[in-house]
């Protein structure tokens, strides 16, 4: 692995969720250990986060949210295939339902993802330089389609394939929460076509799910690179650059009311496993062990 030249996105995503959210991403980032975030414009602490992400240079794109709070788009929030019952979009797999009931508009998919892009460009002063997908919707049928087109007219060049290797190894992961990565991965697979036809580009690696929350851990983070690099290597030997992106979740635990995206924050924001992740990411083992291994870390804009 010597002659390698491995660069690393590690990308703290939910920026915007929430106060204690966004200052775990500030801190996370300020001790070298994420080198990008991903923002939600509907996030309840989204104005906030831009403003940090300007005062502490922090590269920044855009968290597309199809599934939870509320949408952005004016006229989408009264009256759109997009929400449900109470007013607010359905929810990670509530959208996949109804998305797979045949229930979504089309155009107001694109219509409300335009609108964070616009929101994105008022909130931050620039195009966002990589977009992807909360809880993974953007490579979901139909809405991939819509996704690219809208990346193609921005001119937004990456995004997020969640294809992870070594996936199926990871006997930790509970069989429920395994059966949803599993269609994530399957709907990735499913969505390179439309991607590379569009133009949009992703890094060669995608890790993240394997090491989320409890799971995390500075081996789980050092085991998952090495072993995605080796297998990358061995299908093409004469790379000299590999592209990596870490997906990750840090911060201090959200405390209500104060948070979400419109309907207050979810369980998983409340729970010890965001603090879990941002102390596990600024140990100095993990540091040492991206120097050893010829590791740099870098944003969307590097690559």
């Amino acid at each position: 692995l010597r002659m390698l030249q491995v660069k690393l996105i590690v990308t703290g995503d939910d920026f915007g969720y929430c106060p204690r959210r966004n200052q775990g991403i500030v801190d996370c980032f300020l001790a070298g250990a994420i080198s990008n975030v991903s923002l939600l414009v509907n996030g309840s602490a989204a104005a906030d986060a831009a403003k940090l992400a300007r005062r502490y240079n922090i590269p920044i794109g855009l968290h597309a949210n199809l599934s939870e709070g509320s949408p952005v788009c004016e006229v989408l929030k009264t009256n759109s295939s997009l929400l449900n019952q109470d007013g607010f979009f359905h929810g990670k797999m509530g959208f996949r339902t109804a998305l797979s009931k045949g229930l979504l508009n089309m155009s107001e998919v694109k219509q409300e993802l335009k609108a964070q892009v616009e929101l994105f460009c008022e909130l931050t002063g620039h195009l966002p330089p990589h977009m992807d997908g909360h809880q993974h919707v953007h490579v979901l049928p139909e809405v991939r389609h819509v996704f690219a087109e809208v990346l193609e007219e921005y001119g937004i060049k990456y995004t997020r394939v969640p294809i992870e290797p070594g996936l199926h190894n990871c006997d930790w992961i509970p069989p429920s929460l395994m059966d949803f990565y599993l269609g994530v991965e399957e709907d990735s697979f499913n969505t390179v076509d439309v991607f590379t036809k569009h133009g949009i580009r992703w890094p060669d690696i995608y890790i993240g799910l394997s090491t989320m929350g409890r799971n995390m851990s500075v081996s789980s983070i050092c085991s998952a690179i090495d072993s995605a690099v080796l297998q990358l290597r061995a299908r093409a030997p004469h790379s000299s650059t590999v592209t990596i992106e870490l997906m990750v979740h840090p911060g201090y635990p959200s405390v209500p009311p104060h948070g979400g995206c419109g309907e207050g924050p979810d369980d998983f924001s409340q729970s010890w496993e965001r603090r879990h992740e941002l102390q596990t990411l600024i140990q100095p083992e993990l540091q040492s062990h991206y120097k050893s291994r010829n590791i740099q870390l870098c944003s969307f804009k590097d690559l």
